[in-house]
């Protein structure tokens, strides 16, 4: 069986960064998968699933609200191996075209307070495994080692 195309990235030379993953035709529309790294894979401890599931739930959120993206979000959601988040968008899209939303975005996680939309047993299948506090602190160190200054290194995978 041949390697699906996410499993020849070299993991060990990965860093945080926004990677464009794939790019798939479906009918006359081009969809772009992103690869959203917030951590080293195999290099530091991966994220625990209460924050994952507390940013997925603001990240989708945030994005399906979008003046611009939201008519363009198809998914947004974890990676398995915890390291980050896979973003779908209707479109054909480079890294870089997204920077700034991916900004706009980690900044509304890093400062959301309050009640988490959808983590009610009514609207979330696990709606008390979410920990806002360490979802704000995980956004803002995105920010902060990442998203604020980010480079061409951290735009394309690593070869």
């Amino acid at each position: 069986m041949e390697k699906i195309a996410s499993f020849t990235i070299d993991h060990i030379k990965l860093e945080p960064g926004v990677y464009v993953s794939r790019k798939d035709t479906v009918g006359a529309e081009v969809i772009t998968t992103f690869d959203l790294r917030m951590t080293s894979p195999n290099d530091e401890p991966v994220m625990n699933t209460a924050e994952m599931h507390t940013i997925e739930h603001l990240a989708a959120t945030f994005l399906r609200n979008h003046a611009v993206y939201g008519s363009k979000t198809i998914y947004f959601g974890p990676m398995g191996c915890r390291t980050g988040f896979y973003l779908l968008l209707a479109g054909d899209y480079e890294s870089k075209d997204i920077v700034g939303l991916m900004i706009e975005m980690f900044e509304f996680i890093r400062d959301f307070k309050g009640d988490v939309p959808g983590a009610s047993p009514k609207d979330c299948g696990n709606y008390l495994d979410m920990n806002l506090g360490m979802a704000n602190y995980l956004a803002n160190r995105y920010l902060e080692n990442t998203l604020y200054h980010i480079d061409e290194k951290h735009l394309v995978y690593p070869e």
